[in-house]
């Protein structure tokens, strides 16, 4: 069957572009689940993480990258933006070798897979945040977030000492795959 990495993160890539592409203008300060981010710092986040990516894959450490993306990085066309930065993630991820490389993080060295998994997660929530933000439909696809689930499942406690998540949510026993990925990473379903 081969390595799926790269394919799952070109489904997460695709449930936050279906989303950013259904932005209408008068909702980039919608609020979303994420309390410090509007629409438009949302949106801007995730270009800024697809911009990171080519530069990671290609030996940049943090230290070299520096402030370059710091501030808003979608001037006057998000969706350009947007479409930009995760044409050059994506081509970078499945560049030949890419993911047996190593990259430098500001958390420590990380092999380039799970990198690439962790962009994977990072766009799959951000997906859903979106869909909140501009009130269009949450539903993700459902073997991503079960894919999604299966790999923050063992690594839970890390993710929740890193403070990039709020506490988990508690919810149902009999909750599905979504509700339950969505309320470990914070968010009320």
């Amino acid at each position: 069957m081969g390595d799926m990495t790269v394919p799952w993160f070109t489904s997460a890539m695709g449930e936050f572009d279906r989303r950013v592409r259904g932005v209408r203008p008068e909702q980039w300060h919608n609020a979303t689940p994420c309390t410090e981010w509007d629409v438009r710092a949302l949106v801007n986040h995730v270009v800024t993480e697809q911009l990171w990516a080519p530069l990671l894959l290609d030996g940049a450490t943090v230290e070299d990258v520096g402030d370059r993306f710091d501030g808003d990085q979608l001037g006057d066309d998000p969706l350009l933006a947007w479409a930009s930065a995760a044409a050059a993630a994506q081509e970078a991820f499945a560049a030949p070798g890419a993911l047996r490389r190593f990259v430098e993080l500001s958390s420590g060295r990380r092999p380039a897979e799970r990198y690439c998994q962790e962009m994977t997660l990072d766009l799959t929530v951000h997906a859903w945040d979106l869909a909140r933000g501009i009130q269009v439909p949450e539903r993700l696809d459902e073997e991503l977030v079960g894919h999604v689930l299966a790999f923050i499942g063992p690594h839970i406690e890390q993710l929740a000492g890193t403070g990039l998540f709020a506490p988990p949510v508690v919810v149902g026993d009999d909750a599905d795959a979504q509700t339950r990925l969505v309320a470990l990473l914070g968010r009320h379903p």
